[in-house]
C-alpha cells in the first residue's frame, strides 16, 4: 500500500512540474514578445494564452482522470493483494498447524516405534526363556521316562518276587501243615510216654500180665524213657520252627 501511494504522489508531482514548466514557458514567451500598444495585439495574445490555458486544462483534466483511474486500479490491485495476503496467511497458519500436528504424530510414532522395539526385545527374551524351559522340560521328560522304565522293571521284579513269595508262602503253609500233623502225632506219643512214665513199679508188678514176663519189664521201661525225652525235644524243635512261619 505504501509503494502504491508513493507512485501516485510521484505521478502527481511530475504532472504539476510539467504544468509549471509549461506555464513558465508560456509566460517567458509572452514576456519576450515586443510590447504593442495596440489593444488588438493584447487581445490576440490574451486569446492565445487563454487557448493554451484551456488546452493545458484539458490536458491536466485528462491526466487527472488517468491518474485517478490508475489510483483506483492500484487500490483494487492493493485490495486483491491484501486478500491474497490474508489467504496466504490463512494457508500458512493452516500449514503451520498441520506441520505441528505432523510433528506430534511423528513424536507419537517414534514413541510407538520405541515401545514396539522394547516389546520385541521382551518377546525375544521370553522366547529364549521358553526355549530354555522347553529344553529343561525335555530333559525332565527323559529323566521321567527313564524313571518310568526303571519303575516298570522294578514293578515286574516286585511282581516276580511277590509270585515267588506267594509260592514260598504256599510251600511254608504246606510245611506248617505237615509239621502240625507231625506235632500232633508226637504229642500223642509223648502223652503215652508220660503215662507210662508216671506208672509206679508196684502198679506194673500188680498188673495181670506182669507175672509171666516180670524179668523183661525193667528193660522195656528203660527203653521207653529216652524215647519220651526224644519226643519232647522234637516237639520243642517243631514248635520253634513253626512259630516264625505262622
Amino acid at each position: 500500500m505504501t509503494s502504491s501511494l508513493q507512485i501516485c504522489k510521484t505521478l502527481l508531482v511530475a504532472l504539476l512540474v510539467l504544468w509549471g514548466i509549461a506555464s513558465l514557458v508560456i509566460v517567458g514567451i509572452w514576456a519576450s514578445q515586443p510590447k504593442r500598444t495596440s489593444a488588438s495585439v493584447c487581445e490576440e495574445r490574451l486569446q492565445e494564452v487563454t487557448e493554451k490555458l484551456e488546452g493545458a486544462k484539458v490536458v491536466w483534466g485528462q491526466n487527472k482522470v488517468a491518474l485517478e483511474e490508475m489510483v483506483e486500479a492500484l487500490r483494487e490491485n492493493q485490495t486483491r493483494q491484501q486478500e491474497q495476503i490474508q489467504t496466504l496467511r490463512a494457508r500458512m497458519a493452516l500449514s503451520t498447524r498441520s506441520l505441528e500436528a505432523c510433528h506430534q504424530e511423528q513424536e507419537v510414532l517414534n514413541g510407538n516405534i520405541t515401545l514396539m522395539k522394547q516389546q520385541l526385545e521382551e518377546q525375544k527374551d521370553k522366547e529364549a526363556n521358553l526355549t530354555a524351559h522347553i529344553s529343561l522340560q525335555r530333559e525332565e521328560m527323559e529323566v521321567l521316562q527313564q524313571n518310568v522304565t526303571q519303575a516298570s522293571h522294578l514293578t515286574a521284579s516286585c511282581l516276580s518276587l511277590n509270585a515267588a513269595a506267594e509260592s514260598q508262602a504256599l510251600a511254608a503253609h504246606s510245611q506248617t501243615s505237615a509239621c502240625q500233623s507231625r506235632k500232633q502225632y508226637l504229642e500223642k506219643q509223648l502223652s503215652k510216654c508220660k503215662e507210662e512214665e508216671h506208672r509206679s513199679p508196684d502198679q506194673r508188678a500188680d498188673s495181670p500180665s506182669s507175672s509171666p514176663s516180670s524179668s523183661s519189664r525193667p528193660a522195656v521201661w528203660m527203653l521207653t524213657l529216652p524215647t519220651c525225652w526224644v519226643l519232647h525235644l522234637l516237639l520243642h524243635l517243631l514248635s520253634c520252627s513253626s512259630s516264625p512261619i505262622m
